[in-house]
Formats: C-alpha cells, sequence, structure tokens
C-alpha cells in the first residue's frame, strides 16, 4: 500500500481526480496504457474506477451531454463540502453543480473560483479518495492557471490556508499565470498531473495512443512537465521529478 491514506486528505488536500469523456471505453484503452491502469467491472453511477495495483487512482465517466467540457477534474477534501460551499460564495466564487450525494462513497460538488476556473469538492463517505498518489501512474500535482496570481493566493489562501501555508504543509497545489505556459486567451483552468519515470517515454505512448503534445516538456519548480491532450480532447499534464 502506498504512502498517504485518508487521513492525510485534510480540508484543501488534492483527494481525487476524475475525467468526463465521451467514450468511455477508449479512455479505459489510452488511461490503461499509459499508465497502467486497470478498472472496475462495476460503475458507480456512471462512474468506473480506475486503479493502480488495487488502489483508487482516478475515475472515469461518459459525457451525458455533448456540451459539456471533455476534461479532467481534481477534487479538495472537505469534512462539510456544503459549509465549504459557502465560503466559496462568500469569497466570490460560485458553486457550479450543488453538493450531491455518490452512492455511498462521499458527497461532490463543483465550483469555481472568481476567474472561473472550476474545481471539485469531496466529503468523504466509503471512499477517502485516492489510495495512491505521488507515484508513477498517479496523481502528482495540481496547477491553477489564473490571470492573477496574487487574487489567486488570496482567494485559495482564505479556503485552504492550513493546506497551503500551515505548519509542515507540503502542498500539492500551485498558482501560476496562463501566460507562463499558454496563450493568453486562455482561460483559467486547474491542470492535473500524473507522475511519470521517463518524460520523452510518457509523450511518445501518448502519440501512438492518439493523444497530441499540447506544450513541449518545460521546466518548474516541482518537476519537468508536458501538456498534453488524450485521444479524445481531455488535457492533462505528465510531470518527471
Amino acid at each position: 500500500m502506498a504512502e498517504n491514506r485518508a487521513s492525510a486528505y485534510t480540508e484543501g488536500v488534492p483527494c481525487w481526480v476524475d475525467a468526463q469523456l465521451p467514450d468511455l471505453e477508449a479512455g479505459k484503452r489510452f488511461y490503461g496504457e499509459l499508465f497502467g491502469w486497470d478498472f472496475d467491472g462495476e460503475t458507480y453511477g456512471r462512474f468506473v474506477l480506475a486503479r493502480l495495483e488495487g488502489d483508487p487512482v482516478a475515475a472515469l465517466a461518459p459525457k451525458t451531454d455533448g456540451r459539456m467540457p471533455t476534461v479532467w477534474t481534481v477534487y479538495f477534501a472537505t469534512s462539510d463540502v456544503r459549509a465549504l460551499a459557502a465560503r466559496i460564495g462568500a469569497g466570490g466564487g460560485q458553486i457550479v453543480t450543488p453538493p450531491a450525494r455518490a452512492d455511498g462513497l462521499g458527497t461532490a460538488a463543483l465550483a469555481a473560483d472568481p476567474e472561473g476556473a472550476v474545481f471539485g469538492l469531496w466529503q468523504p463517505g466509503s471512499h477517502p479518495g485516492f489510495g495512491r498518489r505521488h507515484e508513477t501512474g498517479t496523481f502528482v500535482w495540481a496547477q491553477l492557471y489564473t490571470r492573477d496570481t496574487e487574487a489567486a493566493n488570496a482567494f485559495y489562501g482564505g479556503l485552504f490556508h492550513a493546506a497551503l501555508f500551515g505548519p509542515g504543509a507540503e502542498p500539492d497545489f500551485g498558482r501560476a499565470a496562463v501566460s507562463e505556459v499558454f496563450p493568453a486567451e486562455m482561460p483559467p483552468h486547474f491542470l492535473v498531473h500524473f507522475r511519470v519515470t521517463d518524460l520523452e517515454a510518457a509523450l511518445g505512448t501518448v502519440g501512438r495512443l492518439g493523444g497530441r503534445v499540447q506544450v513541449p516538456p518545460f521546466g518548474t519548480s516541482y518537476g519537468n512537465v508536458a501538456v498534453v491532450a488524450d485521444n479524445q480532447g481531455a488535457s492533462f499534464a505528465v510531470l518527471q521529478r
């Protein structure tokens, strides 16, 4: 079993990711080969759990509405999703999808920060979140690309101060200006990062599986990163440390 079980997921810690895809089976083939994931035979509502060596690492779900984005979403842990939703509103954000129970697994909501970047909230029930993280083939980092990093630090620092800035905090969540990596017209957004052992090899696999490189490798304070899209258009990053 990997480090970091549920007890680590205090409020404001990224604890889960999921992808909404047009073709669930194509997604299972793509990510299964890229990251070595296996998938549960049963679904939880619409979602299917991805596992690495038996531990849950992500979920995939079919899009129910073609107007919805094909996207990876990061979820931040909370012990009280409704109270956190109220604080988000008070801080200038908004709730996109109100809190809803997910088959006893927990309670989820989608929110947007004052610049419109969408993120998830997760109050655990039977499912605490990642069974593995920070390892090859699992979630390792979430980067917010924003137009105003000072405002983002103030908003998220107010929401998740202990997780970001408290004693002993080791956050998996950074903020950067959109223009550092993307064209200036790119809207603010979260980018989910998965860890790989060989960045160039991972990019080769992405291409072979029908995905594409959106931003070639570049160095950051948290590792070497490239931004890619899967074979259905969902963007994510691969990170080598």
